[in-house]
């Protein structure tokens, strides 16, 4: 009788060492998941902020004076007159 409550004793502290264990690998997962989370987080809000600084220099580069004055500086391009232009409707 006193074995059987000792091997019942026994199997009692092996299954609470085995979820002690169990909860202890758990929190380190969850902690590896979080901080996985907070890199990847990290790098989203620099992929926003390097998103607004290209939607900036696009408006900058597409803007209608900008290209005007790049056609006439570097390519050289001149308006034609008026009755040179041809208006083509859709």
């Amino acid at each position: 009788m006193a074995v059987a409550r000792y091997l019942g004793l026994g199997g009692l502290v092996l299954v609470l060492l085995i979820s002690a264990l169990a909860v202890i690998y758990s929190k380190y997962h969850s902690r590896l998941i979080f901080i996985e989370i907070q890199k990847q987080e990290r790098a989203l809000d620099q992929y926003e902020v390097e998103w607004g600084q290209l939607q900036l220099e696009l408006t900058t580069l597409a803007e209608q004076n900008r290209v005007e004055q790049v056609a006439r500086g570097q390519l050289k391009l001149v308006m034609p007159v008026r009755e040179k232009i041809i208006y083509i409707k859709p």
